[in-house]
Formats: structure tokens, C-alpha cells, sequence
């Protein structure tokens, strides 16, 4: 059975140069220096066609990495954003057997949002990757909405991607330790997963799939966390005068994949709260490098090989239009 992996990460040296040189840097960009982790990031090529090979993944949906380019004032987050798509695309092309890409998009420039979106799709992007706050703005204010309708428009599923939550929230709840626990708890270790569950819960309740019934949005990490918290979530349904309970939205809405976290209690949970029909797969590469055994292995756990076919491949494929006879 063919694999895909979407949301295999990269990045571009001159935004790492941008980020790096605004007053506040993300601190969540050391991350990406770790060990060889700014080499891997930067392979477009063969070095990164090798790992696939050793994992067994046939195709790839590159993803910039985290921050992206909504913390960089408008007029750098469009150039910069434009450069990224530029870039993506001619790796698409270079290796359009093994290469897709999502497209990123200047958040901190809402008017040119929808736009860049509508070209990186002309491109070949076949979905984007955003965060769920730019600055203060939240991803569900309604200065978003043009994105959203053109995202359903042209079936460009939008990956929202965790972050590093805002310096007043770090300070209320995530320091008082050493400044690298400081920082693990608000990234990886806690609050990335809260940002992003609560910007995917923000949309819902905003009505935005009410507005756009044929939007898909995709959550990392078995849904950040959302998945294990419905119950309590569609309690908010009936107040926030929604046509239908969270859960429901989840269930109709939002495709989860397993960012390289191949814990088959995890599956076992996203199974009772959603179809088998909304699983999709990733490694979150390089941050995770999970070995053919391993995956091999987690896959074991699905009940069917018609299950295992769609959670490797066919919802992906289906969902970002990949077809995986055909070149790019």
C-alpha cells in the first residue's frame, strides 16, 4: 500500500533570517537548530528523498515549519510568503513523483491573504498551513473570512499548525522554571497544542463551517488535543447558537493526522470520536523520525487493510487531490 506523509516540514534560509531579526525572535526557533535539524529543513532533495525511502513514504506534502511568516510585519510576511510558495513549487516539480506542498500564506496581511492563497493553488499547492493567532488577531476573525471562502471554493484544505503562545499568556501560566522548561512547556510539552485546539474550537463557534460548509481544516497531533475534550466542548454548542453540536463539526470538518506520534492508544481514541474516513498520516519530519518498523507497526493496529489503505493513503489522496500514478 503507497504512503503519504502531510506535514513534512521545511525551511527557507531567508525567512529564518527574518524571523531572526525582528525585536522579539520566536523562541521556538531553536528548535529548528538542533542537532542536524536546519540541514534536513533546508534539503528540498535527495537527502530528504533518502529518509522518505528508509520510512517507506511515497509522497511527501511539504509544510513550511513553524513560526511561518505571520509574525513579520505585512509587507515582509507577503514577499516572504511568495518566495516560500516559489520555492515549494520548484521542488514539486523537481521530484513530482515523491513532492507536494502546502502553500503559506501572509496572515499579518489579511487583504493579501486570499489572493496568495488563490496562486499558490495555481501553482500546484494543494492545501495551506496557518497558525491560529497573527499578533493579536485571531484566526476566526471575520477579516479571515474571504480566505475561508476561497479556501472551500477551491477545495484547499487548511492545516492549522500549532504556536507559541503570546508573551501575556507566557507569563501567566508558562514560566517560572528554567527558561528551556519555560519553553518545552509552551511549545511542545503543553501550550502549542492548546493554541491550536483552541483556534480550530474558535472557528467553529465563530460559525465559520456554517458559513462554509465545504471547508476542511486539518489538526496535527491526534486533533491537539480537541479529540479528548468534545464532551465538554459541545456544551457550547447551544450558547454560541450553533447549527449543530461541536463534536458534529469535528466529525464533518476536520481530518486529523498523527504528527509522528504512532501511539496506538492515541488511535484507539480517535476512533471513538470520529471515522476511520478522517485519519490521515504524517511524521512531522525532522522533529520526529519514525523508522519503517515502527510505522509498519502502528499501521498493524488498524482492524482492515481497507482501513489501513485509507488512514496510509486514499484520505489524503482524496482530500488534497493527489493522485499517485500521475506526475505533478
Amino acid at each position: 500500500m503507497p504512503l503519504i506523509g502531510i506535514e513534512e516540514h521545511w525551511m527557507l534560509p531567508e525567512l529564518t533570517s527574518a524571523l531572526e531579526a525582528v525585536v522579539h525572535p520566536d523562541e521556538s526557533l531553536a528548535f529548528n537548530k538542533r542537532g542536524d535539524t536546519g540541514r534536513r529543513l533546508e534539503d528540498l532533495g535527495t537527502g530528504r528523498i533518502a529518509t522518505m525511502d528508509a520510512q517507506g513514504i511515497d509522497v511527501a506534502v511539504l509544510a513550511l515549519t513553524p513560526p511561518g511568516t505571520q509574525s513579520l510585519p505585512p509587507e515582509e510576511a507577503v514577499a516572504l510568503s511568495r518566495l516560500a510558495n516559489d520555492t515549494a513549487a520548484a521542488a514539486v516539480s523537481a521530484h513530482p513523483m515523491r513532492f507536494r506542498s502546502l502553500s503559506t500564506l501572509p496572515m499579518s496581511s489579511p487583504r493579501h491573504v486570499a489572493a496568495e492563497l488563490e496562486r499558490a493553488a495555481v501553482q500546484g499547492h494543494v492545501g495551506s498551513m496557518v497558525y491560529g493567532r497573527s499578533g493579536e488577531r485571531f484566526l476566526d476573525d471575520p477579516v479571515y473570512d474571504d480566505f475561508f471562502a476561497a479556501a472551500a471554493a477551491l477545495r484547499q484544505p487548511v492545516f492549522i499548525h500549532p504556536q507559541i503562545p503570546s508573551d501575556a499568556l507566557r507569563d501567566a501560566a508558562y514560566r517560572g522554571f528554567d527558561p528551556m522548561t519555560d519553553l518545552a512547556l509552551a511549545t511542545f510539552g503543553w501550550g502549542w497544542h492548546l493554541e491550536a485546539a483552541t483556534a480550530a474550537l474558535r472557528l467553529v463557534l465563530r460559525g465559520t463551517f456554517d458559513r462554509h460548509p465545504g471547508l476542511q481544516i486539518v489538526l496535527g497531533h491526534w486533533g491537539e488535543l480537541l479529540l479528548f475534550w468534545l464532551d465538554r466542548a459541545d456544551s457550547l454548542s447551544r450558547l454560541a447558537g450553533l447549527e449543530r453540536p461541536v463534536s458534529d463539526y469535528v466529525r464533518t470538518n476536520v481530518f486529523v493526522t498523527a504528527s509522528g506520534m504512532l501511539n496506538p492508544a492515541l488511535l484507539r481514541h480517535a476512533l471513538t470520536v470520529t471515522t476511520v474516513d478522517r485519519l490521515i498520516f504524517s511524521t512531522d519530519y525532522p522533529f520526529q523520525q519514525p523508522g519503517r518498523a515502527e510505522i509498519d507497526a502502528f499501521f498493524g493496529h488498524l482492524a482492515t487493510d481497507t482501513d489501513r489503505h485509507k488512514v496510509r493513503s486514499a484520505n489524503a489522496a482524496a482530500l488534497f487531490g493527489i493522485d499517485l500514478a500521475t506526475p505533478h
